[in-house]
């Protein structure tokens, strides 16, 4: 089952998220923050695989601070007024709106955790290392390509994290790897060969790496039951 809901952020702003729910008893909830294209198909897939796996996930739309309705492919102009929209993005208000998607989740009564691509993948890191001051303590974080995480490296999370990074990827080089690596042997960071950014999108013949997406999902969902369920 799924639906659109409409949310409100603790500054007011309204937001909506999709939510994909299980058709049993929730074995807990997600968290899924979008890449730069939008809370697209395949964003609502993610969510509706993770719904199939037991958990209730709430994707809110972080683009309807600047407009709503944005869904947008990974080509062309789509790609283009992705890049634009981005620019528009801050971490502060994304967090606001990740919280009130949050608030959602923590009515499932279960564990939370928060599974995030792109953008979404350092909001996912983000969330772990500020997400108190915003009353959100997830059971774990998952972040997939997380571009420019190297320049908050040695912030320190609340919970367990698990990052997937590609050895081609163009926008995370090996010294924000290694950056994490040092600031937290704890961190459970991935690296698959071959894969650049994006390798998640099966939607997406030009980033889509089929092997290393299979692999990093298993290694997702047994995280998540291990930390949320």
């Amino acid at each position: 089952m799924s639906e659109w809901l409409k949310l409100e952020a603790a500054d007011g702003h309204e937001l909506s998220a999709y939510v994909a729910r299980p058709s049993g008893e929730a074995i807990g909830a997600l968290v899924l923050v979008q890449e730069i294209f939008g809370v697209n198909a395949h964003i609502r897939s993610v969510a509706d695989g993770y719904a199939k796996d037991g958990f209730v996930v709430v994707a809110p739309a972080l683009f309807d601070r600047y407009e709503r309705g944005v869904e947008l492919k990974y080509e062309g102009e789509d790609a283009k007024k992705a890049g634009e929209l981005w620019k528009k993005l801050r971490h502060d208000t994304a967090l606001l709106d990740i919280a009130a998607a949050y608030e959602v989740a923590k009515t499932t009564d279960k564990g939370i955790g928060v599974l995030g691509f792109c953008f979404g993948g350092l909001m996912s890191w983000l969330t772990a290392t500020r997400g108190e001051t915003l009353k959100m303590q997830p059971s774990c974080c998952v972040g997939y390509y997380p571009g420019g995480i190297g320049q908050f490296a040695k912030e320190e999370p609340s919970c367990p994290v698990m990052l997937h990074i590609g050895s081609a990827d163009s926008h995370i080089g090996s010294d924000q790897i290694e950056a994490v690596r040092a600031a937290h042997p704890e961190v459970e960071v991935f690296v698959y060969d071959g894969a650049g950014h994006g390798f998640n999108r099966d939607v997406d013949p030009n980033s889509y790496n089929p092997k290393s997406a299979v692999l990093a999902r298993k290694r997702t969902l047994d995280f998540l039951k291990t930390h949320v369920a």
